[in-house]
């Protein structure tokens, strides 16, 4: 029969010792830690070497006893040491609350988390823009590596499946343009100028960044997505097992497609959203469209389509970075995904105005105004 748990006391030229017996275990205790508890006095050690078994109750028990009366514990075997070791790590005291802090403290404090993360950030993805650099020449010195059905693949996706919607949003992005401008010339009767208005700021601008700010919520968080569930499944780490470059066969074929296809949705959004804006002008107006279309070839320079035709592989080439390098992020749970595809358009929507601030600073500059 096992023996109940109980202890015993000496007095020794140490101190006062407790001398622990019998089975430690919760089914053995009975009304030991009570006891344990009631104890009065300094207490210098705990000698459990007489014990003959131990759980995690028992343990408590002991590390809680040597706790309150800043007692050694003495004899424990090496089982029973980290069984007590274990317990008294989980035992330190928890924080429901955290301590206060003011308002202005807090606020610098998330400001330069932000800052430490942006700069990180920032640092990953020029790190990224190097990797998809060397891949493509990689990809040139050694043409048997270019993967043209991935690249066919994601012309359709990134360019192809995205002429509706990219229509849609520039017809009516042209009938806003025109009917907002008309409204506000018409107080100097100067109707015939939002020809003018509407030519030039969608070839320059409104088309090239609309169009990238649909293909970084259409393709980019596409591309995030897709290579953060790959990470997740653990398919990148076999494609490396295997001898693929994951740069080679992954972001080659999305970056290059991006690229090449912005240039071309971009111009394809400039015509839709002009013919929204002839048509708002017919209607409105009564503008023909063989006088819109002549209008709008005497005040719209040819430097004006340059302009959305030399931004807009730039902002391509950002959008499939940002998307590609945010999946590649992915680590840890399927929440990752999501939070790395938001991060993802956010980041290329962000990027890609900041470039068109300074490219309208540099064509400004060069004369292209």
């Amino acid at each position: 029969m096992t023996n109940r748990a109980d202890y015993s006391e000496d007095v020794t030229d140490g101190g006062r010792i407790i001398r622990l017996t019998g089975n430690l275990s919760i089914a053995h205790l009975d009304d030991l830690p009570d006891r344990l508890m009631r104890l009065e006095g300094d207490v210098a050690a705990l000698d459990i070497s007489a014990i003959e078994h131990i759980d995690t109750i028992g343990a408590w028990v002991i590390h809680r006893t040597a706790r309150d009366h800043e007692a050694r514990i003495d004899g424990a075997d090496a089982g029973a040491g980290k069984l007590i070791e274990a317990v008294s790590k989980a035992g330190q005291p928890i924080e429901l609350h955290p301590p206060y802090v003011t308002p202005l403290r807090r606020v610098l404090g998330e400001i330069g988390e932000a800052t430490t993360v942006a700069g990180a950030t920032l640092l990953g993805l020029l790190g990224f823009f190097g990797g998809t650099l060397v891949a493509f020449w990689n990809v040139m010195r050694h043409p048997r590596r270019f993967r043209v059905n991935a690249v066919v693949q994601r012309f359709e996706v990134v360019g192809v499946s995205a002429l509706g919607i990219i229509g849609l949003m520039s017809f009516l992005i042209g009938i806003v343009i025109a009917q907002q401008g008309s409204v506000q010339l018409r107080q100097f009767g100067a109707e015939v100028l939002t020809i003018n208005l509407v030519g030039r700021i969608t070839f320059r601008e409104l088309g090239v960044l609309m169009t990238a700010i649909m293909v970084a919520g259409r393709s980019g968080s596409a591309f995030a997505a897709q290579l953060g569930t790959m990470k997740l499944t653990e398919e990148i780490d076999a494609m490396r097992t295997i001898g693929v470059s994951p740069m080679e066969a992954l972001v080659v074929p999305r970056t290059l497609a991006a690229v090449v296809l912005m240039p071309l949705l971009g111009f394809y959004s400039s015509i839709i959203a002009i013919i929204g804006g002839g048509f708002l002008c017919a209607i409105s107006l009564d503008i023909p469209p063989v006088t819109f279309i002549q209008r709008l070839r005497e005040v719209v320079p040819i430097t004006d389509l340059y302009v959305g035709l030399v931004k807009a592989p730039v902002f391509g080439m950002i959008i499939a970075i940002s998307g590609c390098f945010q999946g590649m992020q992915v680590k840890g749970d399927a929440e990752q995904v999501g939070l790395r595809t938001t991060a993802a358009v956010v980041q290329a929507i962000f990027l890609v105005i900041v470039v068109d601030a300074l490219f309208a600073v540099f064509f400004t500059w060069v004369g292209w105004i």
